[in-house]
């Protein structure tokens, strides 16, 4: 670990990048992806808005102001905008995923740009770039050092969002390449979000895209007044990789070196079950069983073959507790209510997803650890 400073920082490279790119410069597909980021977050929070963390959410803030909480009559500050959006956004773990992380940017950027054009009467087109610039910078710190943060014990999605919405918001407003590195080395210090929630399926992890989002837009809005923050604050000794990923080592020219001329943005998916993308396919199967007549009680046996990491033992369900990854509750559900049993009951439903659950097996993959 090296206690020199270079004389150009990771964050000054990237704000260069980023103060270069202009509207008109943006591929049409990254464009599109764009506006189908834009749809699909509004979309989810109207759909979660009268979700029991959603209303949690909207109460526990107590600052009203005038920018939209989307699918409520109440409007608040833009950092509560952008809190209570995020949240609602990554609440069903229906949003979009970048699978090289893997981690959400939509649930983070967009919530966070909106409130700062909706504050700040920014148009249609700085809406845009400040989607895609925050995007893009979620998504290739993601693969800086490819799943450290998460086996840290720290959610990517929350530790990574807090720079994109930053850089995104940053971009929207018309920063500086000064500010922006300000406003980044601001946001390392709000960056943060434990992956506790694991433990019994607690609410934190549909906070952490709403904590992230307005956590981005205080730093951008700091570093416009003039607060200034590390230039460092990615590669240094005491930096955001080092903090949550425990080590300063990495890729870094996978978030710099070819920034703003090849979009990953692009490649982002969005999911048709609201659950971790990793169990999706076994649930496509498990559906295909169920239209092909097979029934529960057929059922000998379930073994999904998964890549390390994948499974882990998790209580999804208790106290509306959040998804992740592969839950035997994600495939099972998905065979057991997907399919048209005759029109089960819910105690019907519910004994035979007692049934399956004991039937259920996960094998790591051993070809997934090779290369």
């Amino acid at each position: 670990m090296s206690s020199e400073l270079p004389k150009i920082s990771v964050a000054e490279a990237l704000a260069d990048k980023i103060v270069a790119i202009k509207g008109g410069a943006l591929p049409e597909t990254t464009i599109r992806k764009c506006e189908d980021l834009l749809i699909d977050v509004v979309g989810l929070c109207v759909t979660a808005r009268n979700e029991d963390y959603a209303q949690s959410a909207l109460a526990g803030c107590d600052d009203d102001g005038v920018c939209t909480a989307i699918g409520h009559r109440r409007t608040l500050t833009a950092a509560g905008s952008a809190f209570v959006n995020g949240t609602a956004a990554h609440g069903e773990d229906f949003d979009d995923t970048f699978e090289g992380g893997p981690v959400h940017a939509g649930a983070v950027v967009v919530p966070a740009v909106l409130a700062a054009c909706e504050r700040y009467n920014l148009d249609g087109r700085m809406a845009l770039i400040g989607f895609a610039v925050g995007t893009e910078v979620l998504c290739r710190l993601s693969v800086v050092v490819p799943k450290a943060v998460h086996k840290a014990g720290f959610h990517p999605t929350a530790i990574f969002g807090v720079m994109g919405a930053t850089a995104g918001v940053g971009a929207a407003l018309g920063l500086s390449a000064r500010q922006i590195v300000d406003a980044l080395g601001i946001a390392g210090s709000m960056a943060g979000g434990i992956i506790e929630y694991l433990a019994e399926g607690a609410w934190t992890k549909r906070m952490h895209a709403g904590w992230a989002a307005q956590s981005g837009l205080r730093a951008a809005l700091l570093a416009r007044s003039g607060f200034v923050g590390p230039r460092t604050v990615f590669e240094g000794i005491h930096g955001l990789f080092h903090g949550f990923a425990h080590t300063t080592q990495g890729n870094y020219e996978a978030l710099t070196g070819d920034f703003g001329s090849r979009w990953v943005t692009d490649t982002l998916a969005f999911k048709p079950y609201p659950c971790g993308t990793m169990a999706q396919p076994y649930i496509d199967c498990a559906r295909r069983l169920a239209a092909r007549g097979i029934k529960p009680e057929d059922v000998a046996a379930i073994v999904c073959e998964v890549a390390e990491g994948t499974v882990e033992e998790r209580q999804p369900h208790l106290r509306g507790g959040a998804r992740e990854p592969l839950t035997r509750q994600d495939v099972i559900d998905k065979f057991v209510l997907n399919a048209d049993h005759g029109g089960w009951t819910k105690a019907q439903a519910d004994a035979a997803l007692q049934l399956m659950a004991g039937l259920f097996e996960a094998r790591v993959d051993l070809s997934s650890l090779r290369g």
